[in-house]
């Protein structure tokens, strides 16, 4: 069972998509919260996932840069939506967080292209642990550490709403 499928099924709905790069569909996760405060979108190299976000003036602060809460709403989406993109024990499993560092390294200004990239550094039994990197126009902004309970299998209405990959596409 994949719950990755993509939204946007035709190149042409694709192409229509303003300013993301080539690649990258819009995500269909995270709930009422994330639609609200995206859009994010996801692409797949083979195995690895990278999520993007366009900076645009909602998502800043006063001074014209990616205000911390939205960083890490995009980091706490990052990570475990990462692990379940991945073959491996916890796949359809809902990821709570339990806890998430993030180093703020450089601002992301208004406009950029925020790109992530997690991997799974451990699973055991109950809880999943992660690292990733957040790049603003390809330089070094954020770097994201959690750690998140394995929880239920998602429910099968849920399943599809992230990526296809592209075998199943």
């Amino acid at each position: 069972m994949d719950i990755f499928k993509p939204i946007y099924s035709t190149p042409l709905a694709s192409a229509a998509l303003p300013d993301i790069p080539q690649g990258y569909q819009l995500l269909r996760a995270g709930g009422p919260f994330m639609q609200a405060n995206g859009p994010l979108y996801v692409r797949r190299d083979g195995a690895q996932l990278y999520f993007g976000l366009r900076v645009e003036q909602r998502h800043c602060n006063p001074m014209g840069v990616l205000h911390g809460g939205m960083m890490a709403s995009f980091c706490d989406m990052l990570l475990p939506l990462t692990v379940l993109g991945q073959e491996g024990p916890v796949k359809n499993r809902f990821l709570p967080t339990i806890s998430l560092q993030i180093d703020y390294l450089a601002p992301s200004p208004l406009g950029c292209w925020l790109e992530g990239r997690g991997e799974l550094l451990r699973a055991t039994r109950s809880m999943v642990f992660a690292q990733g990197l957040v790049r603003a126009d390809g330089t070094p902004c954020a770097r994201v550490s959690g750690v998140f309970k394995i929880g239920p299998e998602i429910p099968p209405e849920f399943n599809g709403d992230l990526l296809a990959s592209p075998a199943s596409g």
